[in-house]
């Protein structure tokens, strides 16, 4: 999988570096601001960019703009952005029309080295990866009408854990369940969800995009 990484911090920078190639990613290019982060996506179109938000020129949200410009002009490469703090609206801005091909995670994820390279194959491949603070965050908020609360609580459990970007084997690891329970669970919310019978991938974006919606509200 052929990666551009991004950030203004060296040191930050090659250390994600080092960390994909020593899992077997193929680092395509390095960026130091968002104008060479988009001129190195269009030159290589990797099947992911993982980029800071925050990033020269204007050290502000300049990272966050880059990725949805990247995610509506190349729609092949998926985006996964790194923050230094829990902002909740970049999350939910980043996913704004689709979940898929997208994540989203604090920055000392990186140092937990599997679950890191695992959303960065994840985006790669089309899924998403939300960091567990964001989705706990967003999980006190509530909307009126609540297109959940069809859901039982072991279910929102469970797309919650999607949202992570987590496998079904992952989840039932995490709930201490049998993956066949998991699998129960997750034909049960797309039902729930009135999600299509399509591609299974395709339905666990569109579940989460409805998470993400509705807890963000």
């Amino acid at each position: 999988m052929r990666v551009v990484v991004a950030d203004d911090s060296i040191l930050l920078r090659e250390g994600v570096v080092r960390v994909l190639e020593d899992d077997g990613f193929e680092v395509v290019g390095q960026a130091g601001d968002a104008e060479d982060l988009l001129r190195k996506v269009g030159a290589h179109q990797p099947d992911v960019a993982v980029v800071d938000i925050r990033m020269p020129p204007n050290l502000t949200d300049d990272g966050l703009q880059a990725a949805k410009k990247i995610r509506a002009e190349y729609p092949g490469t998926g985006v996964l952005v790194l923050s230094q703090y829990l902002e909740e609206s970049y999350a939910l801005d980043l996913v704004a029309d689709s979940a898929e091909g997208v994540g989203y995670l604090l920055k000392d994820r990186v140092a937990e080295i599997d679950r890191f390279t695992e959303s960065v194959r994840r985006v790669g491949s089309g899924g998403s990866a939300l960091d567990p603070e964001v989705v706990s965050h967003l999980l006190g908020r509530r909307r009126r009408e609540d297109p959940l609360e069809v859901l039982t609580a072991r279910e929102r459990e469970v797309l919650g854990l999607m949202a992570e970007g987590r496998s079904n084997i992952a989840i039932a690891e995490s709930l201490v369940v049998t993956e066949r329970a998991v699998e129960k669970h997750v034909t049960s919310i797309f039902s729930k969800l009135d999600l299509a019978p399509t591609a299974e991938d395709h339905r666990r974006v569109l579940a989460v995009l409805t998470y993400v919606k509705a807890i963000g509200e």
